[in-house]
């Protein structure tokens, strides 16, 4: 039986739709029923047959809560562990350490408890070291917690600590580190909110390039790497490297919208994520844009996917591609 956490969130909800293509049984574990709503409209998007979605079995359990994951645990040998909190606010911080870190030290105990097969953590670029004198950053630059001092990517560096102890104690894991992911479903939060923001016609682009990638390539990564037999490794997963300005561009045009034409430089950055600040101390609402999202905005950064292209002979869906379908999901819930 198959064990997915994070089903109600991007990753996991398309990951659960591919994995209900298969005969294995599949357990999901989720905190709100009202969150399992968005994972059902995910599997609308591939089929409008009930079967598939009511092949999984729901359990209400929590990553940091012990006891929960107990009966979550009964009759696994496959783990996907997609449950994570992501936020570049400073507040979150305790919180993603508690859900990131400890729940992913939770989760890898009890796999190695129950003797869980294999483990598949989905992990982030975050944790790859971006100084390097290459002009490509690949899985082999080590971490430096003095260039990655900010919040997501130390807790996400940490969990994965935790997922590579459990590999000395025997457990067989596969890490994927997706770039920026696209995909349908969640419109408000994430990346997809950059659908509904160019839909409505933002105004704003900077030219920072970072790699993107299509949410269907990364579980189809994911399910390869499980059924496979390679084992404690970990793989970046970028479909392509290019800049928020073509993506942004892209986006407008798929909706038949207007493009962003107001160039967002380093000066008008560092002026917006000081408003937002101010902004969220006193509405305490998260900010729109912090620190480190502005500054990773302006950054560019390009990923190398060579190794998971040669351990799996695979070839990523082109950006544009996955742009346009993910732009005529969006229509649908229009």
């Amino acid at each position: 039986m198959i064990l997915v956490t994070g089903g109600t969130g991007l990753v996991g909800s398309h990951l659960l739709y591919q994995l209900s293509l298969t005969k294995d049984k599949i357990r999901a574990i989720y905190r709100s029923e009202d969150k399992i709503k968005l994972t059902k409209r995910v599997f609308s998007y591939y089929t409008k047959d009930d079967a598939f979605f009511n092949k999984i079995e729901w359990l209400k359990a929590d990553v940091t809560n012990v006891s929960s994951l107990e009966k979550a645990f009964k009759n696994i040998n496959l783990v996907y562990h997609c449950a994570a909190i992501v936020s570049f606010d400073a507040r979150d911080y305790q919180q993603m350490r508690k859900v990131n870190i400890e729940g992913t030290a939770n989760m890898v105990n009890f796999a190695l408890a129950n003797n869980v097969t294999k483990f598949c953590f989905v992990s982030s670029i975050a944790t790859i070291e971006k100084n390097t004198s290459n002009n490509l950053i690949t899985e082999t630059n080590e971490w430096n917690t003095e260039t990655n001092n900010y919040g997501y990517a130390i807790t996400k560096y940490g969990a994965e600590m935790e997922v590579w102890r459990a590999t000395q104690e025997g457990l067989d894991v596969v890490i994927v580190n997706p770039g920026v992911i696209l995909g349908s479903g969640f419109w408000y939060n994430g990346p997809g909110e950059l659908f509904t923001k160019f839909y409505t016609e933002f105004k704003f682009y900077t030219e920072g390039i970072t790699g993107f990638v299509g949410v269907k390539d990364v579980v189809k990564t994911m399910i390869l790497l499980m059924d496979g037999s390679i084992k404690n490794e970990r793989f970046i997963l970028v479909a392509e490297n290019s800049s928020f300005k073509d993506v942004f561009f892209k986006i407008a045009d798929s909706f038949h919208k207007k493009r962003p034409n107001i160039k967002v430089d380093k000066t008008l950055s560092n002026i917006a994520w000081r408003l937002e600040k101010i902004k969220s101390f006193i509405t305490q609402k998260p900010p729109l844009i912090t620190k480190h999202s502005a500054s990773a905005s302006l950054s560019k950064y390009q990923y190398s996917s060579a190794k998971i292209e040669k351990t799996l002979n695979f070839s990523f869906e082109e950006l544009e591609d996955t742009i346009i379908a993910v732009c005529k999901d969006f229509l649908k819930d229009k």
